[in-house]
């Protein structure tokens, strides 16, 4: 699609946005429509590097790379949604476009949603946030052993991830797959592909994220009250936030599957049956739209500030809000303070990528809902493109001033490398002047010197840290990945 074409598509579909009672998405007005299309042709890598000209990408430029075929998003200003839309469509090779209605799943950003329905209980006094969760739990019990007997695993820690608990997160269900219940994946037992959900180190310890601890939360909740799921989160958060589109039932109802996109591969490929179900529906379970979960952001940020309390009290608001443990509030992920403080949360599950994050001291935040498993990256350069259009606190390229090198200093560094093993290997050459990195596989970058040992990639901002013998040359590699554990190894040539 053309740059003209994309912006009028866009421009289009604000317009026509749901109006849900909590955020009314307006027409866009002119000078907000010019501030998209601006936005959509300023995509940028973390890292400015100074003395060069900018990088700058269009958006439709940065989803063929990323093999994304999907993209929505809801931008709010001054506390209330500015405008939404979606770019691209609802499955590569077919023509239905995405649109502010389009579905898709939220992935671990269930989790803080499904914290607020908890939450709700705890402001009533059905719940206590620091009550042993067993005193509750009639379906299945938290094992016990040494760790719970000398500590309690409760709410409070559950949703601020260091109740102790095991199992990271959950790769869902293929279509067709035999689907465990709650109480199967708790125990691991078959059909589930999870782990046993258990407490391995003392509860309050450390913090360490938990989707198993939500599943814990959602057999609690169920109990408790006596529904499924899915219905109490309908009564207890997406009615009164007025998120008119979204459910946590699973499987997605067939009715729904003309509004939902389907997941994608890193290669492009649409996943079989176009999506995974996860019967984890507090972990993982969420199928929304951007505009309802900015409408639910905002819905707390007004909780915070005392100018409602139709999703939850300003008390209870204000207790999610605050740090608990590792930057983490109930169910929320916090960082900043004054207007920099923020709160939000990521999702990743099979074939999408999500971001919704809010700014309450300015009323800025925005919400990314991708259909591609490459759509984390894809986000974030969007989100840069933002954070500098509408001059945000955060998230904005960090500038750099490459350290002056010689020729020979670069050049000792040139050599194979290997990567914890030798089947994975990583090239530094020499290219133009510049040191270029080949691997870990699919990774070509340039390597931007910060010191004689120390670089950054230009386009990831990963950093590489060489060791050099007596004479210069390259003996080691440690490469500092986004998103996982450090890569290195020794010169192999």
């Amino acid at each position: 699609m053309h740059r003209t074409k994309l912006f009028l598509v866009f421009a289009a579909l604000a317009a026509c946005a749901p109006k849900p009672p909590a955020a009314t998405v307006p027409a866009a007005a002119a000078q907000d429509t010019t501030r998209i299309a601006n936005l959509f042709r300023d995509l940028r890598p973390p890292l400015e590097i100074v003395g060069r000209p900018a990088v700058r990408w269009t958006l439709e430029e940065r989803m063929a790379v990323h093999k994304v075929p999907g993209v929505s998003v809801a931008l709010i200003e001054n506390g209330r949604i500015a405008w939404a839309g979606g770019v691209g469509v609802l499955e590569a090779g077919r023509p239905d476009p995405v649109t502010p209605a389009t579905l898709f799943q939220a992935a671990s950003i269930s989790k803080p949603v499904a914290a607020t329905a908890m939450l709700r209980l705890v402001q009533r006094g059905t719940l206590d946030l620091d009550a042993d969760v067993n005193g509750y739990l009639t379906s299945w019990q938290v094992p016990r052993n040494r760790f719970t007997e000398a500590q309690k695993v409760t709410l409070r820690r559950i949703v601020s991830h260091n109740a102790g608990l095991t199992v990271h997160g959950f790769g869902g269900y293929a279509q067709g797959a035999a689907v465990p219940t709650t109480v199967q994946v708790l125990n691991g037992a078959a059909p589930a592909n999870s782990k046993p959900v258990v407490a391995d180190t003392l509860p309050g310890a450390i913090g360490r994220y938990s989707g198993g601890g939500f599943t814990v939360m959602q057999q609690l909740l169920e109990d408790v009250s006596r529904q499924p799921f899915a219905d109490l989160m309908q009564r207890q958060v997406l009615t009164p936030a007025g998120m008119r589109s979204s459910t946590y039932q699973q499987p997605l109802p067939a009715s729904r599957h003309a509004q939902a996109a389907r997941g994608h591969r890193p290669s492009g490929e649409v996943i079989a049956g176009g999506w995974h179900m996860y019967p984890e529906q507090a972990a993982a379970g969420l199928w929304t739209t951007p505009t309802d979960l900015a409408t639910w952001l905002i819905a707390l940020s007004d909780a915070s500030a005392g100018r409602s309390t139709s999703l939850l009290s300003r008390e209870m608001a204000t207790q999610m809000l605050t740090v608990q443990k590792d930057g983490f509030g109930l169910g929320m992920q916090l960082s900043g303070s004054g207007d920099s403080f923020g709160f939000g949360h990521n999702g990743s599950n099979e074939g999408y990528r999500a971001f919704a994050y809010l700014f309450p001291g300015t009323g800025s935040g925005l919400v990314v809902m991708t259909n591609g498993d490459n759509g984390g990256p894809l986000a974030q350069e969007l989100i840069r493109a933002v954070a500098a259009e509408y001059g945000w606190p955060r998230f904005q390229a960090d500038n750099l001033t490459p350290a002056v090198l010689d020729s020979a200093s670069l050049a000792g560094l040139v050599g194979q490398y290997t990567l914890g093993d030798p089947s994975r290997t990583a090239e530094v050459r020499l290219e133009g002047g510049r040191l270029v990195l080949h691997g870990p596989p699919g990774t070509v970058q340039e390597l931007v010197p910060v010191n004689p040992t120390r670089f950054v990639t230009a386009q990831t901002y990963w950093r590489v840290d060489f060791t050099r013998d007596a004479t210069g040359r390259g003996t080691t590699i440690k490469v500092f990945r986004t998103g996982g554990p450090p890569l290195e190894g020794p010169r192999a040539s």
